[in-house]
């Protein structure tokens, strides 16, 4: 399995170059040279695995033996999910009206991020034992990927992390998760800017080629084509926990509603489906709806300002992963991706062409959910089930709940949810509900912090150099220990 990029004019890779690159180096994102194509026989073979078992298969497609055998792999994934609070790691609640919420939050941080980061570190550790080699991972957070990243890097030896989270725009559990890890290899930024503000240090770093290749940088963000791979397994269970029968012809379609910002999980989506999982994808968004314009009107294009909203994680305006599906539903056209994404990173602005925005909206449907609309969402499904959402699964909840009072002919539908409601008592109290918080993240606000600013007047792209030039120095010191 081979890997290239999606603007086609960066040499092709295979897994672990992929892994260790974030970007590719001619700007764009790697993508697999050939998708395998699953039929109803595989998939009904799959049907009854657990989700760590989906997740091995899936991987073991992407991932070549030569490079990760086949039961290094399945220890690596076990030992990755080990620490999750729930057996079965995801868990399919079935609520009243048909809702279906998939609960992709048993990790250790509460968050999604969690399943495809404790994976892609696992990978990483792998690697880097058999070459003895030293990375600095670099981590721009809207909320939740941050936390994860340092908890699945937390006991490696070779690894130190830098995490640039957004000051004020991430709710204070989420700031917490990250500031009160005081370990020498965790590397915390609070920058005065928002989540798509703190990105441009971070790829004007990554865009220095020498200077990354130097210092062996890497990103954990869902740039990193590992995350979108482990995310694919999100679908696949879905499907198979709500096709009501496998054993007909053809297969019967789900529906599964995706809470995105990003677009990393929506990638994902997108990929198994290209794959033969039959899944019809609904990307719901805040108002923050750059992903919806696209796929509506074929418009990808900036809006004034990131608006803040209740779903905070999903507060962003630059999709990046957005060109993984161009690329995709272009037919793997690398010439169109490059020039769609040149002109958007030119102008900000992309009307999308006529056969690609067809191919779009023929592949995902879209929404946009107000706070309004969020709050009710929470409301509603505590009201009828006594079940708290957070308010990013609330926004794929939303659309689940229109669709009902709508009376549309409905198929099987899953609504993927991102974190637990624990994260988030601010936007609980904010739809007049009440918090349930857990005594670990209660004990939060009693430990101690840590944490460098980044200020408005400061030269971020320079504090981010000089970062990661320092750790450099201390680990070719031989003092990977020693105190920053």
């Amino acid at each position: 399995m081979w890997y290239i990029s999606t603007r086609g004019l960066a040499p092709r890779v295979d897994f672990e170059g992929a892994l260790f690159s974030g970007y590719a180096p001619d700007g764009g994102l790697y993508v697999p040279e050939e998708l395998p194509q699953l039929d109803g026989e595989t998939l009904r073979q799959w049907r009854s695995l657990s989700y760590p078992s989906l997740v091995k298969e899936l991987c073991s497609l992407f991932i070549g033996p030569e490079l990760i055998p086949r039961d290094d792999l399945n220890g690596l994934i076990d030992r990755a999910f080990s620490r999750f609070r729930h057996k079965d790691v995801v868990h399919l609640c079935r609520l009243v009206q048909g809702l279906n919420v998939l609960e992709l939050w048993h990790g250790v941080t509460r968050a999604f991020k969690d399943l495809s980061l404790s994976c892609t570190a696992q990978f990483l550790q792998y690697f880097l034992e058999k070459r003895e080699k030293h990375i600095t991972v670099v981590v721009g957070t809207s909320g939740d990927t941050g936390s994860a990243a340092i908890e699945s890097v937390l006991e490696a030896k070779n690894v130190d992390i830098i995490v640039l989270l957004p000051k004020g725009h991430c709710s204070r559990i989420q700031e917490l998760q990250m500031t009160t890890v005081l370990r020498e290899n965790v590397h915390v930024f609070e920058v005065e800017g928002n989540s798509d503000q703190l990105d441009m240090p971070i790829k004007a770093v990554f865009a220095d080629l020498p200077f990354v290749e130097k210092h062996n940088l890497m990103s954990l963000n869902s740039v990193n084509w590992s995350r979108v791979l482990v995310q694919m397994a999100h679908y696949f269970f879905a499907y198979f926990r709500c096709a009501p029968s496998l054993d007909g012809c053809p297969l019967p379609t789900v529906e599964v509603v995706v809470p995105t910002g990003a677009a990393g999980n929506l990638a994902a989506g997108c990929t198994a489906q290209k794959m033969g999982l039959p899944i019809r994808l609904v990307a719901v968004v805040n108002h923050n709806d750059i992903i919806h314009r696209a796929i509506r009107q074929g418009d990808f294009s900036l809006s004034e300002a990131v608006r803040p909203s209740l779903a905070n994680a999903m507060d962003i305006q630059v999709p990046y992963n957005m060109e993984r599906i161009f690329w995709l539903l272009s037919g793997s056209n690398s010439q169109v991706t490059r020039a769609l994404m040149e002109q958007f990173e030119r102008t900000q602005s992309v009307q999308l062409p006529k056969e690609l925005h067809g191919k779009l909206s023929e592949a995902v449907t879209s929404q946009s959910v107000s706070d309004e609309a969020i709050a009710r969402a929470m409301v509603r499904c505590w009201e009828e089930n006594r079940y708290l959402l957070c308010p990013h699964s609330a926004v794929a909840v939303s659309y689940h709940y229109q669709q009902m009072d709508g009376q549309q002919p409905s198929i099987p539908r899953c609504c993927l949810a991102p974190a637990s409601a624990a994260k988030f008592p601010e936007a609980v109290l904010a739809a007049g509900l009440t918090p349930e918080t857990p005594e670990d993240i209660l004990a939060l606000e009693h430990k101690e912090t840590r944490s460098t600013s980044m200020q408005r007047e400061d030269d971020w792209t320079l504090m981010l150099r000089d970062t990661v030039e320092h750790l450099s120095q201390r680990w070719r010191g031989g003092s990977p220990s020693a105190s920053a």
